[in-house]
């Protein structure tokens, strides 16, 4: 899951108006923005308008972004987090209602849903009471696929830190859960 790939060449071409730059940096990051604005915003269509101004401000951002140090995805996942707080100061939380109909014979039946839905509640429960910097570690590496150096910037802390809490993070899940839960392990994070 550990990302690779340096934008800072395709950030500079970016910069100078490359508009294939823009489309490359978009089809890079957008699905790891999407993922982590999935996690925090229930409404499908909701993330996905979070997802198109966070691409708007970055764009309108990018003359004045400055490397310092700062991976570029980590910076774009500060605007990412942002725009949740924002939004989520401005909005009221509801939950879509979605009917299904036509259900595909290759989709999961009802009792599948049920069980992986009370898998992902239990998940989430037991992540919402981790330290609020170990519950950030785990978002942002499993739902937004950034890397250790990506995410230290973000939480103020070395590289090595980071990978001290994602591990004791998987181990609390792992104790909370217990056998019935699949846990992602340390090596989840690096493919």
């Amino acid at each position: 899951m550990e990302h690779q790939v340096d934008l800072e060449p395709l950030v500079a071409r970016a910069r100078a108006g490359d508009p294939d730059a823009f489309a490359a940096l978009y089809e890079d990051l957008a699905p790891r923005v999407h993922r982590f604005l999935r996690y925090r915003v229930p409404d499908p269509e909701r993330a996905e308008e979070l997802l198109q101004q966070v691409f708007l401000q970055m764009i309108a951002a990018l003359p004045r972004y400055e490397s310092r140090g700062l991976p570029f995805a980590a910076w774009v996942f500060r605007i990412a987090r942002n725009a949740v707080i924002d939004a989520s100061r401005v909005e009221r939380p509801s939950v879509p209602l979605e009917v299904v109909h036509d259900v595909p014979s290759w989709a999961p039946g009802p009792d599948e849903l049920a069980i992986a839905g009370d898998e992902r509640e239990r998940l989430l429960a037991v992540l919402e009471r981790l330290p609020r910097d170990q519950h950030d570690v785990l978002v942002y590496r499993f739902f937004g696929g950034l890397s250790p150096r990506e995410v230290a910037p973000l939480l103020d802390r070395s590289e090595g830190a980071v990978r001290v809490l994602q591990h004791r993070a998987l181990e609390v899940l792992r104790r909370q859960l217990g056998a019935g839960g699949r846990v992602p392990d340390d090596e989840d994070a690096t493919r």
